[in-house]
């Protein structure tokens, strides 16, 4: 099942096919097709995207009346992972494709939960309401955690989310994140013959970078005991084509990406907010023969917000012992990057997140552990069946 969702591409935005896979595996395993639907969220979501949320609702089979439980991960990969060709070797799902990703971030999570499904039916286990969720555009923003809407997920009271390397880790809390950025426009001209009369945009970028490097915003940044990171990503032209047009062109514009993270949301925005008035007094100090300036004009959203779970709250606690329950210590901590969990925090679900043999995720060197593949999946179960 692992390697069957491995072969599907479905790079993030895409995910049309592997959902198509996805839901015949559930039928084969014997999901009424009544209990599979889509929601609507690729509606909301500002970048094109193929498919809603992927939602499959299995009604309670347990004697006492309980409420429902979430289990969910989500559908895409990163777009390095087009091309991937999984194989097994070994205790090892590897990729033969040297070019690529594999994408067990997150077939892992995918394969856990229609895993979780089959047993269920076929040992007949009894267990409360369960709503599993496969979202979409997790790796381009948490989209589809961020824009479904928690009404349609069936009253749930906790969530666990699977996504990661070990089961034994039991993720409590995430960093909050924003995503920024920055239209530079400079002004053209001659570059050999009168470079005065142009505004550079990339000289712009160039002093804006070297005062938020200065002031200590730049990568790790601490100020006052609270702690985050920075990173500027792409920098380029319009349409994602190279900034400038030619060596003997002063450049006029230049587009830049960047992110700030912590995990108090407030240093989140201070962050941006050091970056916004470093380009805003760069593209003022860039000027011409005739002290006419550039400009810099900042976007920022809220990419996700950070939480932390208390250790005595219910989720973590049945997290925990169904850990144990496997015979393995439960690893309670926090991660730097965000999570679907995140969001469905922020939308009143407390949801722990743990893995499920990820490795190397994001590189060409990226494999599934399979004994902790298998770990996830009898983790699942437990969540499932157990009090």
């Amino acid at each position: 099942r692992l390697v069957r969702f491995l072969s599907v591409e479905g790079v993030t935005g895409r995910e049309g096919d592997i959902s198509r896979e996805i839901t015949a595996a559930l039928k084969e395993a014997g999901v009424p097709a009544g209990a599979i639907t889509y929601d609507d969220t690729n509606t909301r979501i500002p970048e094109p995207t193929q498919t809603g949320n992927l939602i499959v609702k299995l009604p309670g089979t347990a004697k006492k009346p309980a409420k429902p439980l979430l289990f969910m991960t989500h559908m895409d990969t990163v777009p390095l992972c087009a091309g991937a060709k999984p194989k097994v070797q070994g205790k090892r799902v590897v990729n033969e494709a040297a070019h690529a990703a594999l994408g067990g971030d997150n077939r892992t999570g995918c394969a856990v939960l229609v895993t979780l499904a089959a047993e269920l039916i076929r040992q007949k286990l009894p267990h409360p309401p369960l709503t599993l969720l496969f979202t979409v555009r997790e790796e381009s923003g948490l989209f589809g955690a961020k824009h479904l809407n928690p009404a349609d997920l069936g009253g749930v009271a906790m969530g666990f989310n699977f996504d990661g390397r070990s089961a034994a880790d039991v993720i409590v809390g995430a960093i909050g994140a924003d995503r920024w950025t920055v239209d530079v426009r400079g002004r053209a001209s001659h570059a050999g013959v009168a470079p005065e009369k142009g505004v550079s945009a990339t000289l712009i970028v160039s002093l804006a970078l070297a005062e938020v490097h200065a002031g200590g915003w730049f990568g790790k940044v601490v100020k006052n005991g609270k702690q985050g990171t920075s990173n500027v990503g792409t920098v380029g032209g319009p349409d994602g084509k190279p900034a400038g047009d030619a060596t003997n062109v002063v450049t006029d514009f230049v587009h830049v990406k960047g992110e700030s993270r912590s995990h108090d949301a407030k240093f989140v925005r201070e962050i941006t907010a050091a970056y916004k008035a470093a380009f805003t007094a760069a593209g003022a100090r860039g000027k011409d023969h005739e002290g006419r300036p550039g400009e810099a004009t900042v976007h920022s959203r809220l990419d996700y917000v950070p939480f932390r779970l208390k250790d005595d709250a219910p989720v973590v606690k049945r997290a925990a012992a169904a850990v144990a329950a496997l015979g393995r210590e439960p690893n309670l901590r926090v991660t730097n990057g965000g999570l679907d969990a995140n969001w469905m925090v922020k939308h009143g679900i407390p949801t722990v997140t743990f893995g499920a043999g990820q490795n190397e995720i994001h590189t060409v060197k990226e494999y599934v552990d399979l004994t902790e593949f298998e770990s996830g999946c009898r983790l699942a179960l437990a969540l499932a069946t157990g009090e």
